[in-house]
């Protein structure tokens, strides 16, 4: 395929989930407008952050008060998940050029990520695969712009939004990226208790239910899949 092919089809591919993502968008736009940020603060996040669900536990923990120190070590383990899928794509990208890397990398997100590596995992040994990834990565991303440019002009004329429960759309979403990559025992274990513990700790206050379900779905991956790990052999 041609590079435009590649990334015409990447932004098409990813096309479903971005109509997950764009209630999602509107409301972080709105929420960002209800804890107090500027129009001018809430786009910014999403141009220099733009990590959608660290956005949105950002300024509930700002809107409710949060430490600094809260709030950075939330997002923190919230996006341990994008350093497994850097690893994951890293094999298929480390030839490019850093001019390539760098805004990829930037660019990665949960939809992003389902697309391209099942891209990556087709047989045709397409040279212009990080075209398809691009084409990904800049659909979500200008996407996520519209989305909090709405949501902040909603915000401002529409209030409580965040009500009408627009954001199921996003939850849709991340079942239909989570679920068909659920392949084996530790990965299905990690992510049943991290449902259980986030519903059993919702009370929390700052989010804080969010961290214990992260923190609990790694330890209990992690520990599986180092017990179901072979034994090196003796003597060696």
């Amino acid at each position: 395929m041609s590079r435009s092919t590649e990334l015409l089809n990447g932004a098409r591919d990813t096309l479903p989930l971005i109509l997950g993502a764009i209630p999602f968008g509107i409301i972080y736009g709105t929420l960002a407008s209800a804890a107090g940020l500027t129009p001018w603060q809430a786009l910014g996040m999403s141009l220099f952050v733009y990590a959608g669900s660290a956005q949105f536990i950002a300024v509930s923990l700002l809107g409710g008060g949060a430490s600094l120190a809260v709030l950075l070590l939330t997002t923190f383990v919230v996006n341990l998940r994008h350093a497994l899928y850097s690893a994951t794509l890293q094999p298929f990208v480390r030839h490019l050029p850093g001019r390539w890397r760098l805004p990829l990398a930037f660019w990665l997100t949960d939809e992003t990520f389902a697309v391209v590596q099942h891209r990556y995992a087709e047989a045709e040994q397409s040279p212009y695969k990080h075209w398809y990834f691009l084409g990904s990565c800049l659909a979500m991303y200008g996407n996520w712009q519209l989305c909090t440019l709405i949501g902040v002009g909603f915000g401002q004329a529409v209030p409580n939004l965040a009500a009408w429960g627009l954001d199921f759309a996003m939850l849709a979403t991340f079942i239909g990226i989570v679920v068909p990559m659920l392949r084996n025992l530790p990965q299905v274990a990690a992510a049943l208790v991290a449902g259980a513990v986030a519903v059993a700790c919702h009370a929390l206050p700052y989010q804080l239910g969010l961290l214990a379900a992260a923190l609990a779905g790694i330890l209990v991956g992690v520990t599986l899949e180092r017990r179901k790990a072979p034994l090196p052999a003796e003597g060696l």
